[in-house]
């Protein structure tokens, strides 16, 4: 996805979400899924046309290139989210673990809704069921995926679009980072 395809779905989901929001009574709360959606995130809400709050969450769940199916969560959000609609601004959707993890988590808070919006919908790699509510692009094939957020192991976070990486690629990352 290229850095005009990128901004463009930040444009689209977010004069989506601009429609949907612009009439709520209380603020709505856009928590940004930490690390790797921050550059998302960013992009997405210069295209919000309406108040909003904005804070973060910090969960893992990936070593290398794989998910471990357990969730990590080292950092929760600091406003009250009672009777707020909550948009949990993602990377990237793919077991469907972390989402279906976080949904709840915020459901058990007492928000008026919870939505998703993920940069990516990785369906081939869903092992639960969860669905975002506004997507960039849909995959339907397993592919590991890197820049504009998305890492391998920490690396790559800063490239301004998202490619498949080669396996020459990832095994030059592993040198640098043993070094």
């Amino acid at each position: 996805m290229s850095q005009d395809e990128i901004l463009a779905a930040c444009k689209r989901i977010g004069g989506e979400l601009t429609a949907r929001l612009k009439d709520e009574e209380r603020l709505p709360l856009f928590v940004c899924v930490m690390r790797g959606a921050l550059p998302f995130m960013a992009d997405l809400l210069k295209f919000v046309d309406t108040e909003v709050l904005f804070d973060y969450v910090q969960v893992s769940s990936y070593v290398g290139t794989a998910s471990t199916g357990t969730i990590h969560f080292d950092h929760d959000v600091s406003i009250d989210v009672k009777g707020r609609v909550v948009v949990i601004v993602e990377d990237v959707v793919d077991t469907g673990i972390t989402m279906k993890f976080l949904k709840k988590h915020f459901q058990d808070l007492g928000p008026k809704e919870v939505l998703v919006a993920s940069l990516f919908d990785k369906r081939a790699e869903r092992t639960v069921e969860v669905e975002a509510d506004y997507v960039g692009m849909t995959l339907n094939e397993p592919k590991f995926l890197l820049g504009y957020g998305l890492d391998y192991n920490d690396i790559g976070r800063n490239i301004p679009y998202v490619y498949v990486p080669t396996k020459e690629e990832i095994e030059r990352f592993d040198e640098k980072r043993a070094k």
